[in-house]
């Protein structure tokens, strides 16, 4: 199974058909609803932060709404992200990133947005460099 269409990018995503097939199959969503296994550190009743398969740095959590976003650029209650920047945080402190870390996400194709459903990467555990990419 292919998860996510990335491929068939925003331009094709109008149709119900095609909006039902990728939110049956988006990885984070499967994940949000415990059909996917995944290291969860944190969850409330609207968010989740689970370890990162490809973690650029020692400690790489993404933190995700459970409801299907699919980018900042689609947010339409700036309540929801205030609360997972807050989660964000939370999960920095407890891991005890004392000396710093990254807070990071993608919007669309050319900044990077691979998985299409809203999610920040809490990245730390080393020196962050600059320009990060």
């Amino acid at each position: 199974m292919r998860l996510g269409f990335k491929t068939l990018g925003t331009r094709h995503c109008g149709s119900t058909l095609f909006r039902r097939i990728y939110l049956e199959n988006c990885v984070f969503c499967l994940i949000a609803e415990k059909k996917l296994d995944s290291q969860i550190i944190y969850e409330d009743d609207i968010s989740l932060a689970f370890k990162d398969i490809n973690p650029v740095a020692p400690f790489h959590v993404l933190v995700i709404p459970k409801k299907h976003i699919r980018s900042l650029g689609d947010v339409e209650d700036f309540n929801l992200v205030s609360h997972l920047l807050y989660v964000c945080n939370l999960v920095a402190q407890k891991e005890g990133l004392t000396k710093g870390y990254r807070v990071v996400t993608n919007v669309g194709d050319d900044g990077g947005q691979t998985v299409f459903h809203l999610h920040f990467h809490v990245i730390g555990g080393r020196p962050m460099d600059w320009p990060p990419g």
